[in-house]
């Protein structure tokens, strides 16, 4: 069932305050869920046609097949073949390796000539067919390969603390200059004119007594 159909499913079921309604919402709800997460699954899962167009039959070498694949866990191998002339039995890698079906691990055949098969397992796994010409190249080795990891995320850059603004203090204002006195200059003045004062009434003087005797 699509997502889209599951969720009004969620929208036009009843939610009443009793405990069946609260129970049959918990139910949708987690087979929802259980949906989205097969979905997801089937997302990221890969299935692989085992030998290609050539399919799971003889003449056709699958060692070399699967070294240009890339197997991961959770994978599936489809094996599409004549269900009147061979099958798929999984083996351990000594069976394998002298073609033995006597002692299988599973046998996938369904009788169908379509069977599938879940790469569930982190080891290696085996295959053959025990009614053809496993020695003639029919057989399948599966390795897996480790899924890998996501990137780390980058570590944040610590960045050192910006120096504080610089604080431009404005000038102190200068005191204003007191004027200059003028009591030197006053005081000059003065000393002046005492010092003429005598000097023009000595000259006066000097200046009666040389013209006094002429006059007389």
């Amino acid at each position: 069932m699509k997502p889209r159909a599951w969720l009004q499913i969620l929208h036009h079921t009843p939610m009443g305050r009793s405990n069946g309604g609260s129970k049959r919402a918990t139910a949708v709800a987690s087979a929802f869920c259980a949906t989205l997460v097969m979905m997801l699954a089937e997302v990221s899962a890969k299935r692989f046609v085992v030998g290609g167009n050539m399919g799971w039959t003889s003449d056709v070498n699958y060692t070399l097949w699967a070294e240009y694949q890339t197997f991961y866990l959770g994978d599936w191998l489809f094996f599409v073949y004549d269900r009147n002339q061979d099958d798929v039995i999984e083996v351990n890698k000594a069976n394998y390796e002298s073609c033995n079906a006597k002692h299988p691990i599973h046998n996938y055949t369904t009788g169908a000539g379509r069977d599938v098969v879940a790469l569930n397992v982190t080891h290696d796994r085996y295959f053959i067919s025990s009614k053809r010409s496993c020695h003639g190249g029919m057989r399948l080795q599966v390795h897996l390969t480790p899924i890998p990891q996501p990137a780390p995320l980058p570590q944040p850059v610590h960045l050192a603390p910006l120096p504080p603004p610089p604080v431009y203090l404005a000038p102190k204002p200068q005191p204003p200059r007191a004027a200059p006195s003028r009591s030197y200059s006053s005081r000059f003045t003065v000393l002046k004119s005492q010092l003429l004062i005598p000097f023009f009434v000595t000259i006066a003087a000097i200046w009666d007594s040389l013209l006094l005797p002429c006059l007389m």
